[in-house]
């Protein structure tokens, strides 16, 4: 498989992490953004949306699949 963070200067990880903080609580985008930010992440609330766009799905389904194998 690929990895689909390959063309992304963010690191993998910060990006999951606003996704997860986007999906999980009921922040704007503008507050992740905010949130990013003081954590010295300097990105757009429209790159979160985007993010969000291209890999909440991807997360969604590794999430499904770990609750499958674990029984929950």
């Amino acid at each position: 498989m690929r990895n689909p963070f390959r063309y992304f200067k963010t690191s993998p990880e910060a990006i999951r992490f606003a996704v997860m903080m986007y999906t999980r609580f009921p922040p704007s985008l503008r507050n992740v953004e905010d949130l990013l930010h003081e954590r010295g992440i300097d990105i757009t609330h429209e790159t979160v949306r985007f993010w969000w766009n291209r890999f909440g799905p991807m997360f969604a389904k590794s999430i499904r699949k770990r609750r499958v194998q674990n029984g929950h």
